[in-house]
């Protein structure tokens, strides 16, 4: 539920919000700056404080709960202490940089996403989310592809586009950028959840391609912009990704793999988990097989079989 406060909407804001997720926000900026004061505050656990806002009902009241002893406290924003006055200027920049924020209290928020208990409270967004991102499905993979996985991962995203769903995947080297790269070559739409702030590109090597699918699709992030790649925001990116999706294929992973930990993330969710056949060989992968909700499959097409089977009467995945 959103409710909105006193303050007024920044007019620019609202028209960027409208652009990019294609209805009018009723959120309020101050609203939003207070979920990046949450944030920043590190009240509660970055995985439990989406809950929070969404149960109080308001970001400024639940600041104004956890802070009550210190009303004028500053915010560590980016190595920057920032007021909460301070946060509302930096949406605008963020905005004039073709970055939008939309937070949990907000109706565009990813549906698929909100339904997982380990949402992040807010996304930073380059390009424009989409409804039909709701049909959409994870390629993951290691970074280190074999040849035959690379065409496995372009072979699956090319069988997903046919049956009109989106490929998501988290733009690293290998497996991640075949999916991507084989979405676009069929005209299919892609998006990029990816492990750093998005003024950063990881690999180096995509920056091209970040910049096509935040131009012409959307690149996510739960970071803060500035947020450099770290061991910990890989982790916490597969989490996300694997609650955008409504399933999740691991084409290619070792047992230290992200992708491995994307499997046991989307069980979690509850969301079903596609294995190539030949990750058999892996012992993970042989343990992974007996758990409910994983299915081996050999090509593309029985994960679309598999989906359409699973979500048959699920309305929100009509084509």
């Amino acid at each position: 539920m959103r409710r909105t406060s006193a303050a007024t909407v920044h007019p620019a804001t609202d028209v960027w919000y409208e652009h990019v997720f294609g209805c009018p926000s009723i959120m309020t900026s101050r609203e939003t700056a207070a979920v990046l004061a949450l944030m920043a505050l590190r009240a509660l656990p970055w995985n439990r404080l989406a809950g929070a806002i969404e149960e109080e009902g308001s970001a400024l009241r639940l600041l104004e709960q956890v802070q009550s002893s210190e009303p004028e406290r500053l915010f560590e924003v980016e190595k920057s202490p920032v007021s909460l006055d301070q946060l509302e200027d930096r949406l605008q920049g963020w905005e004039a940089e073709g970055l939008v924020l939309v937070t949990v209290l907000d109706d565009a928020y990813p549906v698929n996403l909100r339904m997982v208990h380990d949402r992040p409270p807010a996304l930073f967004i380059r390009g424009r989310l989409d409804s039909a991102d709701q049909r959409s499905v994870a390629v993951v993979g290691t970074r280190r592809a074999s040849p035959a996985g690379l065409d496995q991962a372009a072979q699956i995203a090319r069988e997903l586009v046919g049956s009109d769903y989106v490929v998501v995947s988290g733009l690293a080297a290998g497996i991640d950028t075949a999916a991507h790269q084989a979405t676009l070559a069929v005209n299919g739409r892609t998006v990029a959840v990816v492990g750093t702030g998005l003024r950063h590109v990881f690999p180096k090597p995509n920056a091209e391609l970040q910049d096509r699918l935040g131009r012409d699709h959307a690149v996510v992030s739960q970071f803060w912009p500035g947020q450099e790649p770290r061991p910990w925001t890989f982790p916490q990116r597969n989490a996300v990704m694997s609650g955008f999706a409504r399933a999740t294929v691991v084409v290619e992973a070792s047992h230290t793999s992200g992708a491995r930990m994307q499997a046991r993330l989307a069980l979690e969710h509850g969301r079903p988990v596609f294995l190539l056949r030949s990750l058999l060989t892996h012992k993970w992968a042989q343990d992974y097989e007996e758990r409910p909700g994983v299915y081996i499959v050999d090509r593309g097409r029985e994960v679309v079989e598999h989906l359409e089977r699973l979500y048959a009467d699920d309305v929100t995945l009509v084509r």
